[in-house]
């Protein structure tokens, strides 16, 4: 309570802003091997907003030419996972938890454009929200995932 009797509101501090340089979006895709072998480019990089592309490619097609979900989920999990990694405190390390897809429309050609926001940055857990749209920009899907937060431990 405070003096004049009024309930006092306990507010978390703000994370420290980031000491370290922001990393070049083609130095976050080297670090994940998956998203270079599916061709996966990081376009913008920064903890409010990150973008990639996926081009369409027969070798990441199911029936019917069609690019397949899992591709798609990939794209939409590695951006998000960027946007989350670039919003941890120094020292922690995140993972994805769960992840919830929505498709809207297949995919026959051209590239698919992911857009990764958080909705929720907290102390132990991020909420990321990636919007999958096609080379026409209509909405392709949509993705919202959580990720963990937690301290870094020794390299395995």
């Amino acid at each position: 309570m405070s003096e004049s009797g009024a309930p006092t509101v306990s507010r978390r501090p703000r994370r420290p802003e980031r000491t370290t340089p922001m990393p070049e979006p083609e130095d976050l895709v080297a670090l994940m091997p998956l998203a270079g072998h599916l061709g996966l480019r990081l376009t913008e990089a920064g903890p409010d907003r990150v973008e990639g592309t996926l081009p369409w490619s027969r070798s990441l097609c199911t029936a019917g030419d069609t690019l397949h979900g899992g591709a798609l989920m990939a794209l939409a999990d590695t951006v998000g996972a960027v946007c989350a990694y670039l919003n941890l405190p120094a020292g922690c390390v995140t993972s994805t938890a769960e992840s919830s897809t929505r498709f809207f429309r297949p995919v026959r050609s051209g590239e698919v454009r992911a857009t990764a926001r958080p909705l929720h940055v907290g102390r132990t857990l991020i909420v990321v929200q990636t919007d999958l749209c096609d080379a026409a920009g209509r909405p392709v899907g949509q993705t919202t995932q959580g990720q963990t937060v937690r301290a870094a431990g020794p390299a395995a």
